[in-house]
């Protein structure tokens, strides 16, 4: 952001009403480079090798895997502790260089873009599990750590981390987007496993948000302020979290439905039944072909469920015959079930590939990953309406969600080159988030804001929301340095 005699009294009076500044970005470039060559200077005689200006470098920690046009930072510095992170931050606010955290660069809507430039935070090097409290079920953890390995570290002690939302993402990461993933249905979302947070605020100073224990009335909630706010409020560097026992009985199958609608409402019963299900992930016949094809499977090509119930034995097979109960209501097929931890692994695994098996439908194709969530009564009147807009728009756009909370995916490839193909997807997606909250809905689920949805920001929240939102980020971030240009409209 320009300098206060830059922007003359206007930018006064904006912060007097506590709005973030939207600055004539001429005059913002015009002070930027010099600054944020004084910044990269003074990194680089600190960190040493450890900063890179490489275009390749860059470019990795920049939007890597989705549509999004690629933005890179100035420069990226591999961080080892808060300590480091904090000298980045005091340097980059004393210049208004922008700064942007990154953990594995997993993040599907622009989250680790740099559209103003600035200074990208590697937190991969920051992945040491710190302590484990198998008595408490909660552990301390650096945001560098990704789930698997946590979880590879858990495994002797009979406990899990249960978010899980595909990718191996960082632990940082997942909480800045407010992750989910095919457990959410009965474990909750990264802001229900989230006890506490070390956070580096704008101004380089070291906040820690909450103790312990499992509960508290003192204060406002900091936590979840910082949970889901995509590195803009502040950097992540140590997370308390949340911990489960692993089930004596794992138990999960397959079954398939005549219609899309069928599969829904079987959903929609399962839940308000009650049944303890694990986890409940909707397939469109298009997504079960592409996961036959690249993960070598042989399913029905129909709208299909996968499913999974945790527990003792007796209880996993007495769920499984409820919900096998429940999906004859709608016409399911033959169930197939998995006991062995290894066709269970695969199952899931094509599961989780969903995403790279449909880029060979496709073939030169980008692939535009959205996702919205509804109201569970309304799940089955949003798939199906996608669902009918995807084939009369002409689109390839498999449809893959976790249903058991009301939330799906679109995944439409994209011809890049064609501006007409281009217009139609986006013209899809919008009539999907506008179906969305027409519905009682949300515009993401899961994926977060980042740079792709903040258009649908006032739409969901209204004026007064978002103005308040403002309001935070401008107290927090007055400068606005912290990962600017996402989230806000």
């Amino acid at each position: 952001m320009c300098q206060p005699r830059a922007c003359g009294g206007r930018r006064g009076q904006r912060r007097e009403k506590g709005m973030v500044d939207l600055v004539d970005e001429r005059v913002r470039d015009g002070v930027a480079q010099e600054a944020v060559q004084a910044v990269i200077a003074k990194l680089s005689s600190h960190f040493g090798n450890r900063l890179s200006v490489g275009q390749a470098v860059r470019e990795q920690h920049a939007n890597t895997i989705t549509w999004l046009a690629n933005e890179a930072p100035d420069a990226v510095v591999f961080v080892e502790s808060t300590e480091e992170v904090q000298f980045i931050v005091r340097a980059c606010a004393q210049h208004d260089v922008p700064v942007i955290a990154f953990g594995s660069g997993s993040s599907l809507e622009g989250q680790i873009n740099a559209p103003r430039g600035g200074i990208s935070i590697d937190l991969s090097r920051m992945n040491r599990v710190l302590s484990v409290h198998p008595e408490d079920l909660d552990c301390v953890v650096e945001p560098g750590v990704t789930r698997k390995q946590l979880n590879e570290h858990l495994r002797d002690a009979g406990l899990f981390f249960p978010i899980d939302p595909g990718a191996d993402a960082s632990l940082g990461g997942m909480a800045s987007t407010r992750a989910s993933g095919t457990n959410a249905v009965r474990y909750g979302t990264m802001k229900d496993n989230v006890i506490a947070l070390t956070v580096v605020l704008a101004n380089g100073e070291v906040i820690t948000t909450s103790r312990r224990a499992r509960k508290s009335a003192a204060g406002y909630d900091l936590t979840r302020l910082f949970v889901g706010a995509e590195g803009t409020l502040g950097i992540i560097t140590n997370l308390t979290l949340k911990l489960s026992g692993l089930p004596e009985a794992v138990s999960a199958g397959v079954c398939a439905f005549p219609t899309i609608r069928d599969a829904c409402d079987a959903v929609i019963l399962t839940i308000q039944s009650g049944l303890p299900i694990a986890r409940i992930e909707l397939l469109d016949e298009v997504q079960v072909r592409a996961c036959n094809a690249y993960s070598k499977l042989d399913l029905a090509e129909q709208p299909t469920l996968f499913v999974e119930f945790h527990g003792t034995e007796a209880s996993v097979h007495e769920q499984a015959e409820r919900f096998g109960e429940i999906a004859a209501e709608f016409g399911a097929g033959a169930f197939t079930w998995e006991t062995r931890p290894e066709d269970r692994t695969r199952l899931w695994q094509a599961r989780h590939d969903a995403y790279w098996a449909c880029l060979p439908l496709k073939p030169g194709a980008k692939a535009l990953a959205t996702d919205v969530c509804v109201p569970l009564s309304r799940l089955a009147d949003c798939v199906d309406e996608t669902k009918r807009d995807i084939e009369e728009m002409g689109m390839i756009a498999p449809i893959v969600g976790h249903v058991g909370d009301g939330n799906f995916h679109t995944v439409t490839l994209v011809d890049m080159d064609d501006p007409h193909d281009v217009a139609k997807a986006k013209d899809f997606i919008g009539r999907m988030v506008k179906r969305a909250l027409a519905m009682g809905g949300t515009a993401t689920g899961e994926h977060g804001v980042g740079q792709g949805k903040r258009k649908y920001m006032e739409a969901e929240h209204g004026a007064a929301t978002i103005d308040a939102m403002r309001a935070v980020k401008a107290a927090l971030d007055p400068r606005n340095i912290m990962n600017p240009g996402k989230i806000l409209p």
